[in-house]
């Protein structure tokens, strides 16, 4: 996961959860329910991310330990 799409996904939760702060404060539940799925978006897209670089990370460490 590069540095960019780890400043997107921060930027996509905190824009997600202030559009549900938004709309629970007017009472729009639309807009409430779109921000929450916007942030949880963003918090699998960042997790998925997480997982992806773990799962590089294990397959070179069994890589190198092949080597030895």
């Amino acid at each position: 996961m590069g540095f960019d799409d780890k400043v997107k996904h921060k930027a996509d939760q905190a824009s997600g959860k202030a559009k549900e702060t938004v709309g629970k404060i007017t009472d729009n539940e639309r807009l409430e329910a779109e921000g929450r799925l916007q942030h949880d978006k963003a918090e699998l897209a960042e997790d998925v991310d997480d997982l992806k670089k773990k799962a590089k990370d294990a397959a070179k460490d069994v890589k190198d330990a092949f080597k030895r």
